[in-house]
């Protein structure tokens, strides 16, 4: 035969053997230099190899996705110990350990340093989800070691937080010190097991921010987690095991948990058309989100527009009133002097749409409901508070008792649960009707005459108004003055959202103060309703601010429509609002702020469509026809929008739509099927 064909042959055995060998794995044989050698993961998502943060020259081992243009280091080996040179080589030694080893050093730089009985026989692999396995290369494949029990800074799909009481493992994740440097920070990511299991972000040792308990559904502290189809969440709490995980349900879509240097605990995910990580939520955003801001036996409320953000609950009082009112809240609440709550005819407040206090020594009871937790809790002298557990609503199983001061507890506008407070029988007094009577019985007396005045006159009212209205010209029906404004919408709606809290009144400086003055560098947009404003409030929320024109009696309609409907509506996939502004001519709704503006905005125009995939198109769709859903059965009141189209679509920063502007909408029955209507409208 022809040398030179035996020559190739030869040849092509030689390339074949060297690349048939698995680049996901190490061995003894097989190990990886400093020389831009990496392994890749089967799939070709996760690469292992040497890098170096930032501006460093210092060489480090880690794990990166592979594929992102930027290298985005999940996991790191020698974090504490790195490499000043590139000298480094990364293997498989003769113990079977995996081991990092500098050029003229007889010791590791590092190691997973553990004991191999009867074998050495090992190999390391990488895998698509971002662990590196340390296993045994026979038909056994046992698991050695593995760098998921070895976390950093990253949280990954897939992967655990919390411990193990069995094998001793306790999951905590710690930042950097900075993008330079992957060295231990100073934050740390873990799950405090004590009580009702919570997960704590601490700052060196001090607690910085709380989850709050498992509800059955999510962490009560993080409204924005929330049951959807793309993170499949699951909490276990077995005795032996506390633990949490987050996995995706689609293995196509990137996700991670950042515990941040700047102390921010941060989910992403990535959006392959636009090359970029996607804030989906982060903590703490806010002054209330900090852990125990209001100090002992006080609570936050972001909501208060231009008041203290800190209140004591009910039956307390400062502190240290000086330093309370000036802003210093450290100090928190104490009980209001000279109140016995032991026996003397003492009850419950309800704290609605609360997250409940910090429940590491709280008391669980799992076996009984919320009607007996009630009665234990008045039963016991030391109880200060109790709530039900694994619930939102306060109609949930289990039982929560509190026996010391409550610490680090916040309002919620519309998502939290119940949290009943101890109270004595004066304050019970105050918190309701009944009390109020009986210790005021003339009041019904004056309560009833005046009502009977009050109706003569509305009466009086309407007849003088119905002969002033007639001949006037269809026009002049729609000009209402400030008062006749707040008449038609009702001030039983108006009182009814002050007390249930559905919808905060802030005054026109705040407004003016978020918004430069109106400025016209803060204006979004026009529409029938009047001009739209982007604010920014004190507390750094951003906010969107609809000013009803002068001119547009349309507009005025609109914004009682919104008033009435959007207050009682919630909903995902419904544009939340924040509040409202009535003061002399000024009628302005806030909206919470959108940053991607409305679908139409992207959909339309040829440079932003390609931000949306086909995919990203089906759950836009999925989330508008949920949100008509809810409003045309699912809601408290059946509603009708009548004006949907693209630029009624809003879009938050993870492109889920929001349905907004209900100017137009219509309540219907419950048994309603059509309606008529004076006027065209809608879309």
């Amino acid at each position: 035969m022809n040398p030179v064909i035996w020559l190739l042959k030869i040849l092509l055995i030689f390339f074949l053997s060297h690349f048939s060998f698995s680049s996901d794995i190490i061995t003894q044989h097989h190990f990886i230099k400093d020389n831009d050698e990496v392994i890749v993961s089967s799939g070709n998502i996760f690469a292992l190899g040497f890098f170096s943060p930032g501006s460093s020259s210092n060489r480090f081992v880690g794990i990166w996705y592979y594929q992102h243009p930027e290298k985005t280091v999940v996991w790191v080996a020698n974090r504490e110990n790195p490499i000043n040179d590139t000298s480094g080589v990364f293997s498989i030694d003769r113990r079977g350990n995996l081991v990092l080893f500098q050029t003229n050093q007889t010791l590791p730089v590092w190691s997973t340093n553990i004991s191999l009985a009867g074998t050495s026989n090992c190999i390391a692999q990488v895998l698509d989800s971002g662990n590196l396995v340390l296993i045994h290369n026979d038909t056994t494949k046992a698991v050695l070691w593995q760098s998921f029990d070895h976390p950093t800074n990253t949280w990954l799909s897939f992967q655990k937080l919390g411990l193990n009481l069995r094998t001793g493992v306790n999951l905590i994740y710690t930042s950097w010190k900075s993008p330079d440097d992957p060295g231990v920070g100073n934050y740390s990511f873990r799950m405090n097991p004590n009580g009702s299991p919570q997960i704590f972000l601490y700052k060196g040792s001090t607690p910085w921010w709380r989850s709050g308990a498992w509800t059955e559904q999510r962490w009560s502290g993080i409204p924005q987690m929330t049951q959807n189809f793309i993170f499949k969440d699951t909490f276990v709490n077995a005795g032996y095991e506390v633990s949490f995980s987050s996995d995706v349900r689609n293995s196509s879509i990137v996700s991670r948990t950042l515990v941040k240097e700047t102390g921010v605990l941060q989910r992403e995910t990535w959006n392959n058309e636009a090359q970029r990580w996607i804030v989906f939520y982060s903590a703490p955003t806010e002054r209330c989100d900090f852990y125990g801001y209001c100090g002992p036996n006080g609570y936050c409320n972001p909501y208060l527009a231009g008041a203290l953000e800190c209140t004591c609950f009910p039956g307390f009082q400062p502190k240290s009133p000086e330093g309370w009112f000036i802003g210093d809240s450290a100090g928190g609440c104490v009980r209001k002097r000279g109140v016995s709550m032991c026996g003397n005819g003492e009850g419950f407040v309800k704290f609605p749409h609360a997250k409940v206090p910090d429940t590491s020594a709280a008391v669980v009871n799992m076996s009984i409901g919320l009607k007996q937790c009630k009665e234990k809790c008045l039963r016991n002298c030391s109880c200060m508070a109790y709530a039900s557990a694994n619930s939102e609503t306060g109609r949930g199983i289990g039982c929560l008792t509190w026996h010391g001061d409550l610490m680090d507890a916040r309002k919620y506008t519309y998502t939290g649960q119940d949290l009943y407070i101890r109270v004595d029988k004066n304050e019970i007094a105050r918190y309701t009707k009944k009390g109020l009577l009986h210790n005021r019985g003339v009041l019904a007396i004056i309560i009833v005459s005046l009502a009977v005045v009050l109706l003569i006159l509305i009466a009086l009212s309407r007849c003088f108004l119905r002969r002033q209205r007639r001949g006037r010209a269809r026009k002049s029906k729609n000009i209402f003055s400030f008062t006749s404004f707040k008449d038609s919408l009702g001030e039983k709606e108006i009182d009814e959202s002050r007390r249930n809290g559905d919808l905060p009144y802030f005054d026109l400086g705040t407004i003016a103060a978020a918004t430069n003055n109106f400025s016209s560098d803060n204006k979004l947009g026009q529409g029938g309703f009047g001009p739209v404003y982007k604010g920014v409030l004190l507390n750094g929320q951003e906010i969107a601010v609809k000013r009803l024109s002068n001119s547009s009696s349309q507009g005025l309609q609109e914004f009682k429509n919104e008033i009435v409907l959007i207050a009682k509506l919630q909903h995902r996939n419904l544009v939340r609002i924040l509040g409202c502004c009535v003061e002399g001519e000024e009628k302005m709704l806030v909206y919470e702020f959108l940053p991607n503006k409305s679908l139409d905005f992207i959909i339309f125009d040829d440079s932003k469509r390609s931000l949306l995939d086909w995919k990203k198109r089906l759950e836009i769709i999925c989330g508008i026809a949920r949100g008509m859903l809810y409003l045309h059965h699912d809601s408290r009141l059946r509603v009708i929008h009548r004006d949907l189209k693209a630029s009624n679509v809003l879009l938050d920063d993870a492109m889920n739509p929001k349905i907004s502007d209900f100017g137009m909408a219509r309540i219907f029955g419950g048994d309603q099927m059509e309606g008529d209507t004076r006027r065209v409208v809608g879309t």
